[in-house]
C-alpha cells in the first residue's frame, strides 16, 4: 500500500501517504524508447525521400507528447500527506506538487475519523474532523486502500485516546 506507519518516538506515531505509481522511472524510459522504435519502423522504407522529412516532425511530436504526458503525470502525483499522532495532538501536513503545504491540527481527544461511503469526491471518502474543521486524507488512494486506512486510523486514534485516559487516572 502506498502508505507507511512509523514510530519515531514511543509516544508518537506517524503515517505517510503518497499516490501509487504503477510505472517506475525505468519503465517510463522503456515506454518512450519503445514508442520511438515502433514509430521509426515505417520510416525505414522512406529513407532518402522527401516524404520522410514531411512525416518525421509529426512522428517526433507524437514521441514528445508521450514523454510530456508521462512526465506531467509524475509531477502531479508528487504529493505527500503526513499525519502525526501524539498523546495530546493530531497534526496533518499535506504537501502539494507545487510545494505548497496545508496544515491541520487538533487535540487528539476531539479528533474523529469518518468514512463517507457516498457523497464525496470519491467513494468511501476518508476525513478527519476536529477543532471545527473537517479535512480529507488519502483521497488519491484506491477504494480498498481507503477502507483499510479508515480502519487503521480508527484503531490508532482509539488506542491513543485509551492511553490518554489511562494517564489521567
Amino acid at each position: 500500500m502506498p502508505y507507511t506507519w512509523t514510530s519515531p518516538k514511543t509516544d508518537e506515531r506517524r503515517l505517510e501517504l503518497w499516490p501509487y505509481r504503477s510505472l517506475p522511472r525505468k519503465g517510463f524510459a522503456a515506454v518512450v524508447l519503445f514508442t520511438f522504435t515502433m514509430i521509426t519502423i515505417p520510416l525505414y522504407g522512406l529513407l532518402g525521400t522527401k516524404v520522410l522529412w514531411g512525416l518525421l516532425p509529426f512522428l517526433m511530436m507524437a514521441v514528445g507528447g508521450i514523454w510530456y504526458g508521462l512526465e506531467r503525470s509524475y509531477k502531479s502525483a508528487d504529493l505527500l500527506e503526513a499525519l502525526t499522532l501524539q498523546p495530546d495532538m493530531v497534526h496533518l501536513i499535506r504537501t502539494d506538487p507545487s510545494g505548497r503545504t496545508q496544515e491541520w491540527e487538533c487535540n487528539s481527544y476531539w479528533a474523529k475519523v469518518h468514512l463517507h461511503p457516498k457523497g464525496g469526491p470519491v467513494e468511501n471518502y476518508v476525513t478527519l474532523s476536529g477543532h471545527g474543521r473537517e479535512v480529507e486524507i488519502g483521497a488519491f488512494l484506491s477504494e480498498d486502500e481507503r477502507k483499510a486506512l479508515f480502519a487503521e486510523l480508527q484503531d490508532a486514534l482509539g488506542r491513543l485516546n485509551a492511553r490518554q485516559s489511562e494517564r489521567e487516572t
